[in-house]
């Protein structure tokens, strides 16, 4: 059976951004005989390696965005500070999945929380800020003396955000963001951090993979453990949530919930990315159908693959100077090596990761 006679998927998939998450999905559609163009404003992107087409330009470069969407058939996007009016504009072409809606609730970090409590998933207590006063006024509110105050958009990584602990220049730390607002979040006391990759595909099938325990260093993911070594009634509880917030968004393609576990035992949500995500990685190697092959999948018109892992698993992100831990990996046994082509090591800057398996 050819692919075409399968509800006529699509057969050129376009990306936006060339990072390394366009790469792996590049190599999993490859896999389905699916081509893939590469949308980006860098030269020598990690994605444009492995694709069969990249247009470099600006994503406010209408004349190139046409082009590129004139030669693919259905369009994504690798990471969530795609500017919106580039998805609309697109959407006039091709289809662009996760929707517009998705990339607007998931860029605005007020939006994002408004959105997860008005569907009943909990987060942290969070307020607006458009100045320092804001943020004096809602510490007094709540009777705290710390919080953290992000940028409502761009933010990754720990970037866009600062602490405020009693003594704080208030006013100091809100010049440092240089934004014109942002969100107040409490401090939460959480045991662990956790996420859960889902996916949903056109026909409304939705799976998600196993909830996953993520260790970070300097704001950077830099370990994840598959499954979660935590309570199963907590993880079926994650799972749930992530599989809800799919559905409530009408997602078509990949999205990863991020939760704190916190340390009286209750779930919050953290963060929304609607594409996939760097704790999704150890699919690659651990089940039968990756979190990027799914993408894929679920956005080209394929029925959605299943989630369930062959073996646990452990994937170490390679941040920076890490890179130099590669040579110890290539004779392990069970380790799976993935490297995303960057020339230029920086601090920082993820280079590649590796997933030791442990076959169940």
């Amino acid at each position: 059976m050819s692919l075409k006679s399968l509800n006529k998927p699509a057969q050129t998939l376009g990306i936006l951004g060339g990072g390394q998450l366009g790469r792996m999905s590049a190599l999993a559609a490859a896999r389905l005989g699916i081509k893939t163009h590469i949308f980006t404003p860098e030269n020598d992107s990690p994605a444009s390696h492995v694709s069969a087409k990249t247009f470099v330009a600006d994503y406010g470069d209408k004349e190139a965005l046409k082009a590129f969407a004139k030669s693919v058939d259905v369009i994504s996007y690798e990471f969530e500070n795609i500017p919106v009016e580039t998805v609309r504009y697109l959407n006039k072409f091709k289809p662009v999945y996760p929707d517009e809606n998705l990339l607007e609730i998931t860029q605005h970090r007020w939006k994002e929380k408004q959105f997860l409590n008005d569907i009943g998933i909990p987060t942290a207590q969070w307020a607006k800020a458009t100045g320092a006063n804001d943020i004096k006024s809602t510490l007094e509110e709540w009777g705290a003396t710390d919080c953290i105050i992000k940028t409502t958009r761009f933010g990754y990584d720990g970037k866009g955000q600062a602490r405020i602990s009693k003594g704080s220049d208030i006013q100091a730390a809100w010049d440092c963001l240089k934004t014109s607002e942002a969100i107040i979040e409490s401090l939460v006391p959480f045991s662990h951090e956790i996420s859960v990759i889902v996916a949903r595909d056109q026909f409304g099938k939705t799976e998600a993979y196993c909830p996953v325990l993520n260790d970070h260093k300097n704001h950077i993911l830099s370990k994840t453990t598959a499954p979660a070594p935590l309570d199963s009634e907590l993880l079926d509880k994650a799972s749930k949530m992530a599989i809800k917030l799919a559905k409530k968004v009408n997602l078509i393609g990949v999205l990863g919930l991020e939760l704190f576990l916190t340390k009286d035992g209750q779930i919050i949500a953290n963060e929304i990315a609607p594409r996939t995500h760097n704790s999704g990685h150890w699919t690659i190697d651990a089940c039968a159908v990756s979190q990027f092959e799914n993408h894929v999948r679920t956005v080209c018109g394929l029925p959605l693959g299943k989630t369930d892992r062959h073996s646990d698993a452990v994937m170490i992100n390679l941040i920076g100077d890490d890179i130099k831990l590669v040579e110890k990996y290539l004779s392990k046994k069970n380790a799976c090596i993935h490297l995303y082509g960057k020339p230029d090591v920086r601090a920082g800057r993820k280079m590649g990761h590796i997933t030791i398996l442990k076959h169940t």
